[in-house]
């Protein structure tokens, strides 16, 4: 009897084996997006030239407002009108009662009102790390160096000056378009929030919403080689948690147990070995199910067959870390740390930092129960320094969708479109108040060096992609 039993566990197991590899077989390349042939013109030379002139502009957000030079503000959007006239004869400007920009080009009808997002305000810069001065607008060798020029002031330049030219040949897009650009965005400022106010005061449907994200990238995704163009569909939440304990302190030669830096090192430790669930969401789903058939066949077997290899993939993520990783999970970075002033003297008190990105998944009361549990000690004090829930998952099976899609895959031919999950924050997390068409696709392919240079060193593009930047709002704008 014990060989009809092993014959039939083998053939089971065959069978398993067969339907594993045929589904494996069968996870091939979705239909392309429809593609434009059309030949995008522009005046190059102006479109350096904007981008140029908006780097100048010093204007380094900062939470602690004494450090701001206002009048550097006010010089990038006094700049708008020379750099872009045709866009601001045609688009009235709303004021909005923040330090932002909001224009209104109206179209053929208001039914379904599309908004470019972008934003002016950057990062401090430590002049004394870069190759070259990061507020000249220096151009050589084809690369435009400054702070800003990938984040996001590229962006703001592409898209009003395909506007402009747009504007300029004539052209009335068939639905109403507002342009939204906070002077805050660098440091959560009110900007973004207040004109999503004014949309749903106003009673105004938003169709479509673009703003700073992914990018065609290469390199991003286990087994895939060919450039990927990645449209974020939602973007994880964020708390900045801080970690004190305190003591009576003393010196440090005849140290007690459990000081607070040593409580401080046990809760960390917990944290970093007991990381919350894994999900694989709809954002990273529909990723894993886009750009997983055009990888490798070992990957494709993985991502073809979620339900019984979602644990191996966990395991994967886990001991890699990285992007991946971030993907799937809430994550936690630890990122300041402060004791006592001497090297000599126990802290009075000691306390940590650190950054926690939230899977659409979860949300901040889960991940703050996580901790208590985890790191279980009530000496631990915990407190919320900045914290927003994750955003809400917009639609991919649209129209707005395939807008942004088609006009990625009509600019950078070759690019495999897929959406993903946004890891990082923008001000476009506001508009899921209003709209679940709410893209992040910052508009260039950028390398992994000058992915790099974001909020880092020597910030900079090439001038082509300053070209590609616009001809995609041109092509985006063209559908609107």
């Amino acid at each position: 009897m014990w060989i009809y039993f092993l014959l039939g566990f083998v053939g089971l197991l065959v069978l398993f084996i067969l339907a594993i590899v045929i589904r494996t077989l069968s996870f091939k390349p979705k239909d392309k997006i429809a593609v434009d042939e059309t030949v995008i013109e522009q005046d190059k030379d102006l479109s350096v030239h904007g981008l140029q002139e908006l780097v100048k502009c010093k204007t380094v957000s900062y939470f602690d407002k004494t450090l701001e030079d206002e009048r550097e503000f006010e010089k990038l959007e006094n700049l708008i009108p020379t750099l872009y006239p045709n866009f601001t004869a045609n688009c009235e400007r709303i004021k909005i009662d923040a330090r932002c920009m909001f224009f209104h080009w109206k179209g053929l009808s208001n039914e379904k009102v599309s908004v470019m997002m972008s934003h002016y305000d950057v990062v401090p810069v430590d002049e004394s790390k870069w190759d070259v001065a990061p507020f000249e607008g220096v151009l050589k060798d084809g690369v435009l160096w400054g702070r800003g020029a990938l984040d996001t002031k590229a962006t703001l330049n592409a898209v009003l000056r395909s506007a402009d030219t747009l504007i300029k040949d004539g052209f009335v897009p068939k639905n109403d378009v507002y342009f939204a650009f906070s002077g805050g965005e660098e440091i959560s400022s009110d900007g973004a929030s207040k004109i999503v106010d004014y949309f749903e005061q106003n009673g105004i449907n938003v169709d479509l919403v673009v703003d700073e994200g992914g990018a065609v990238v290469e390199n991003v995704f286990p087994g895939v080689k060919a450039p990927c163009g990645l449209i974020g569909i939602a973007e994880k939440g964020m708390i900045d948690l801080k970690y004190t304990v305190s003591s009576s302190g003393g010196h440090a030669s005849a140290p007690k147990p459990n000081s607070p830096v040593v409580r401080l090192a046990k809760a960390c430790s917990k944290l970093e070995k007991k990381p919350l669930k894994a999900h694989v969401t709809k954002p990273v789903k529909e990723m894993f199910n886009t750009l997983g058939r055009h990888s490798t066949f070992v990957y494709k077997m993985i991502f073809s067959n979620l339900w019984l290899f979602k644990g191996l993939l966990d395991k994967i993520c886990v001991m890699g870390g990285g992007e991946l990783n971030a993907l799937m999970r809430t994550t936690f970075a630890f990122t300041q740390t402060k004791g006592s002033d001497a090297p000599n003297i126990i802290p009075t008190e000691a306390s940590m930092v650190s950054n926690i990105r939230i899977n659409p998944m979860d949300d901040m009361d889960k991940v703050l129960k996580h901790v208590e549990k985890t790191v279980k000690d009530d000496k631990v004090t915990l407190t919320v320094l900045h914290g927003t829930n994750p955003s809400r998952i917009s639609q991919t099976d649209c129209d707005s969708f395939n807008k942004v899609a088609s006009a990625i895959a009509s600019t950078w031919k070759g690019a495999v479109v897929s959406p993903y999950l946004m890891v990082q924050c923008s001000d476009s997390r506001h508009y899921g108040r209003i709209s679940d068409k709410v893209y992040r696709f910052s508009a260039m392919d950028m390398t992994n060096e000058e992915r790099a240079t974001v909020h880092g060193n020597n910030e900079r593009i090439r001038v082509e992609t300053i070209y590609k930047s616009v001809e995609f709002y041109t092509r985006l704008l063209k559908n609107c």
